[in-house]
């Protein structure tokens, strides 16, 4: 707690001593009559102040929200003896409210006051809100007192998912039953092939037509239903930020989306934070594993390091063999290339989103800064055409275009190209 002193107090003590040596100086009782209340108010103050006596608590109706949703805060006010109080929520940056903040109560002794202020959620993230700033003011108004009361209250905001029809389909799925329809053959819903009856086969696999057509037992062969290891390779050594926005917001966003998708069809999704501090998740299912996801991608941040990295200090579970890795980069920091290399070196079904940084860069007004910016774009071309010599499909994703483009391209690169063995 902290105690201020009000600069009317400050002014009556020097109309006070005015009124009293102009009177002594003159010898006017009346200037010294006059300056009397003064002197009385400057001296009986201290002994009327005394520190008010409040208890606050905060609380929020619910602790996750999504972006652009209302949180109502709910503010508890108790006072021992009658008080007037300011109370003000310090709202933390990506959090906002369109009620009355700071606030001015009067309350009674012993009164319980309820205030409620709705915080908008303009971004995701982790948030702590509080504890509350109150101030409150002596009778006299000479004295006051800021405190802080009434604890902390955690708030995780979600990234707004985005609508995902296209789907990467990997080039191998693993064992376990899923919603992914295999390229190899066996027990399964959809039609593959057709082949001679073998000693062993199910009669219910015979196909009667192409038996009566052929004059010999022939049997459907199926491919398997089967589910997928995706593993969300992000990149968090470096952010290009413009206007509030960047390309880690991006990649959170897409990270959070493609997450959602790929657990409703029943796939077992992993993440990967590769940068300064590095973090990972090792791929499960189901609802759970969706809520960690997001939970460890609200507190990602950029952490400047300049240590070097590989894919090889990372634990093998985070990284499964026949996994489809689907690495979100912009492509600013050196590290993250030769690190996406030895991924597909090492057989992993890599695919690169590259979140482009340009829309969050001023090519300048000089010369030699627009011939910067011109070999600046050149270099992340060779970057590219580097990958795609390397058989590892990339597509560039920019601001304000549905994630849904660059995976199209993927499938479209997919269907037309054949995949390089490294």
């Amino acid at each position: 707690m902290t105690q201020h002193v009000s600069p009317r107090l400050a002014a009556y003590v020097a109309l006070a001593a005015a009124g009293l040596l102009a009177g002594l100086v003159l010898g006017r009782v009346e200037l010294v009559a006059l300056a009397a209340p003064f002197a009385l108010a400057a001296v009986v103050a201290p002994a009327l102040s005394r520190a008010p006596r409040l208890q606050v608590a905060l609380e929020l109706d619910r602790e996750r929200a999504l972006e652009t949703e209302t949180v109502d805060a709910t503010l508890s006010l108790t006072a021992e003896e009658a008080e007037c109080v300011d109370v003000f929520l310090d709202l933390p940056p990506g959090l906002s409210t369109a009620g009355c903040n700071p606030q001015a109560i009067a309350l009674a002794a012993g009164e319980e006051r309820t205030l409620e202020l709705p915080v908008r959620c303009d971004r995701w993230g982790a948030f702590v809100l509080g504890p509350p700033l109150l101030r409150a003011h002596d009778r006299l108004g000479f004295y006051s007192w800021e405190m802080r009361l009434g604890g902390r209250a955690a708030l995780r905001v979600y990234p707004r998912v985005e609508t995902v029809h296209a789907f990467l389909a990997p080039l191998e799925t693993q064992v376990f039953v899923g919603n992914q329809v295999s390229r190899t053959k066996g027990d399964g819903i959809e039609f593959a092939d057709i082949r001679a009856w073998s000693p062993g086969d199910r009669p219910r696999r015979i196909n009667w037509r192409a038996t009566a057509r052929r004059g010999e037992l022939w049997v459907n062969e199926q491919h398997p239903e089967r589910n997928t290891d995706v593993v969300l390779f992000l990149d968090t050594f470096t952010d290009a930020q413009s206007g509030g926005r960047g390309t880690l917001d991006l990649t959170v966003r897409a990270a959070t989306s493609l997450a959602h998708r790929y657990l409703q069809r029943k796939d077992r999704v992993g993440l990967v934070s590769f940068g300064g501090y590095l973090s990972w998740l090792e791929p499960e299912s189901g609802t759970r594993q969706l809520y960690r996801i997001v939970d460890s991608l609200l507190q990602m941040d950029i952490v400047l390091s300049f240590a070097a990295r590989d894919v090889a200090v990372l634990p093998p579970r985070s990284l499964p063999p026949k996994a489809l890795v689907l690495a979100l980069t912009p492509m600013l920091d050196p590290r993250t290339g030769p690190a996406l290399l030895d991924l597909r070196a090492r057989g992993f079904d890599l695919v690169v989103v590259e979140v482009s940084p340009v829309p969050f860069v001023d090519a300048g007004g000089g010369e030699l800064e627009r011939l910067s910016y011109r070999l600046w774009r050149l270099s992340r071309e060779a970057l590219r055409a580097r990958y795609q010599q390397a058989g590892v499909p990339i597509v560039e994703w920019v601001d304000g275009v549905p994630l849904n483009v660059p995976l199209e391209e993927v499938s479209a690169f997919r269907r037309y190209a054949k995949p390089a063995r490294a």
